[in-house]
């Protein structure tokens, strides 16, 4: 390596940026660990609480927001389909598109789901104050902006 190149950890963003990962990572095990009794595992309950949120959305809306590709949509729905906790109808206006539902099992599993998350939000940032908890989220939004910038950049 050339002398006047600087390794990533010379950098002063750098702890910054391994922090931020290592919580993601930290989070959905800590995330998957507490869901285990629901038999759903983090990437379900993204799915679920959209639906919760946004009843109706496309796949291909909801593969938007969850930041994912259809293939990776393409293997949980079945699965989830499945388990009778959501369903596909097709939209009343264009026959190609399918709209997602939460099925009455489904709305019941989500709000379970939801009071484990939220219960674990709150056991994780209570030493937090509520300030630091949003100028961490403000700072988080702007790096997903520059983020979403560049991944739509690279289309």
């Amino acid at each position: 390596m050339n002398k006047n190149q600087s390794l990533p950890w010379d950098h002063p963003r750098f702890r910054s940026w391994i922090a931020v990962a290592r919580a993601c990572q930290l989070m959905q095990q800590s995330l998957a660990r507490s869901l285990a009794d629901l038999d759903i595992k983090p990437p379900h309950l993204d799915i679920l609480v959209n639906l919760y949120r946004f009843e109706g959305i496309s796949q291909q809306e909801l593969a938007r927001k969850l930041l994912v590709g259809r293939s990776n949509m393409s293997m949980l729905l079945p699965q989830m389909e499945n388990r009778r906790l959501i369903e596909r109808r097709g939209d009343q206006r264009d026959k190609r598109v399918l709209r997602l539902y939460l099925t009455p099992e489904g709305r019941k599993l989500t709000e379970a789901a939801m009071a484990i998350q939220t219960d674990l939000i709150e056991r994780t940032l209570s030493e937090e104050p509520i300030e630091q908890c949003m100028a961490t989220a403000d700072s988080m939004e702007r790096i997903i902006t520059v983020l979403l910038k560049d991944l739509r950049d690279e289309d």
